[in-house]
């Protein structure tokens, strides 16, 4: 995620938290090969007493070099940071050439939207629909065929898949029917016993063995408690092809004194950013079922007050508290869950630059759908879209009843969604 702080202040907070953790090269060395391991083969390197020997060996042990990475890599030993190339997991050339093709398909069909040609827009998005492979992209296509032919065919179609997503939920509204089916579960028992859910390896292991072909089903339910839901319903979910439609409500004691806006703002961005597994993460080493970047971290720490280190971000309750800090901040400026969202992904400032285009989120036809759509930040883009109708679905299990059409129907009205906007 990026985010509003001054690159500067970055580079000094990278390095205000290098000394936190005292983890051994031989530590890293037995580690499985994961993002979690680059993660504090990444901290290692940022130690000051770590030798450049050290550094030039624990660096092979990394399974991909993001920029953090190299930079560290190159600061403690002079050199450019290379790694063996691993094989990449699961999906054919045939998979990739027929989701190119959608994509293309798709985009060709907004583009003859936008120049009033529905009938002709249509032929690409049912093109796309036939290419795509993903749920959610199906449903993406459907909707936007039912809109370049208002034939309400499409929108039973939607109906029929039963996934809850955005395109569905707006289906639902066009018909003024429930919901897709989705699966809070109630779980008694508290924990499980030997296990850290706060530790990122143990995370990498359960990874490594629903990667090594597992019976997801069997490796869920030894995850079966409360404080391990994030990784039952993830791998659930999962074992189903995603079929069956998981929102947990874990750690609700953190949440008592929210409102039940925030508390599902938090609901949605957690479950979009990690599935609520505490020891997630990224690629770009964002941290946590919140997934805070390392200088965001720091910022908000000096805000508070507290000097913290990194891991303690892999605590949940910790991740809420500091969720709910940042939102605090956001929501001065921002009051829509969509441009809440753009902001947490992509950074304030780029949520006021896309906001303000007077060619975006105005009155017009297709919109607001055409505005969510067309974005370039394709990251931000499917993101916002994601949460806003998680926010949605968890307004309405925490008892506030609400439709999506209500959200999109304000979203022309800078009044009601942002101090941006005049």
């Amino acid at each position: 995620m990026k985010f509003y702080l001054h690159l500067t202040l970055i580079i000094v907070f990278f390095f205000s938290f290098a000394e936190a953790k005292r983890m051994g090269y031989w530590d890293i060395h037995k580690m499985p090969t994961s993002i979690e391991k680059d993660y504090y083969i990444w901290r290692f390197l940022l130690r000051k007493n770590t030798s450049r020997e050290d550094a030039i060996k624990v660096i092979y042990q990394a399974s991909t070099l993001n920029k953090k990475l190299k930079t560290a890599y190159r600061k403690k030993t002079g050199l450019i940071a290379k790694i063996p190339k691993l094989k990449v997991r699961g999906g054919g050339s045939k998979n990739w050439k027929n989701r190119g093709i959608a994509h293309k398909s798709f985009k060709h069909g907004l583009a003859l939207m936008q120049q009033n040609k529905p009938q002709q827009a249509s032929k690409y998005f049912d093109k796309a629909r036939k290419h795509y492979v993903r749920q959610y992209d199906v449903s993406r296509s459907l909707f936007w065929l039912y809109l370049s032919t208002k034939d309400s065919h499409y929108i039973k179609l939607l109906r029929e898949r039963g996934h809850a997503n955005i395109y569905t939920l707006m289906a639902a509204d066009t018909i003024n029917v429930r919901y897709p089916k989705t699966i809070t579960k109630s779980i008694w028992k508290s924990k499980i016993h030997g296990f850290d859910v706060q530790d990122p390896i143990a995370w990498a292991k359960i990874k490594n063995k629903m990667y090594a072909g597992a019976n997801l089903h069997d490796l869920a339910d030894g995850y079966r408690s409360q404080e391990t839901i994030g990784i039952h319903t993830y791998l659930k979910a999962k074992a189903s092809n995603y079929d069956d439609t998981y929102f947990p409500m874990p750690y609700r004691d953190a949440m008592k004194n929210m409102p039940p806006k925030r508390q599902a703002l938090i609901y949605a961005i957690a479950r979009q950013e990690s599935r609520f597994v505490p020891a997630s993460v990224s690629r770009s080493f964002a941290l946590g079922m919140m997934q805070f970047m390392p200088f965001l971290i720091e910022h908000i720490s000096k805000e508070k007050g507290k000097k913290m280190d990194l891991d303690e971000m892999f605590n949940p309750y910790k991740a809420i508290e500091y969720a709910d800090f940042h939102l605090d901040y956001l929501t001065k400026w921002l009051y829509h869950p969509l441009f809440i969202a753009y902001a947490y992904n992509g950074g304030i400032g780029f949520t006021r630059k896309l906001i303000k285009n007077k060619h975006n989120f105005r009155k017009g036809p297709y919109e607001p759908y055409m505005s969510m759509e067309k974005m370039k930040n394709v990251e931000a883009r499917e993101y916002g879209k994601k949460v806003l109708a998680n926010y949605v679905i968890y307004l309405n299990k925490l008892g506030v009843k609400t439709r999506i059409f209500s959200l999109l129907k304000i979203l022309a009205t800078p009044s009601l969604t942002d101090k941006f906007r005049k």
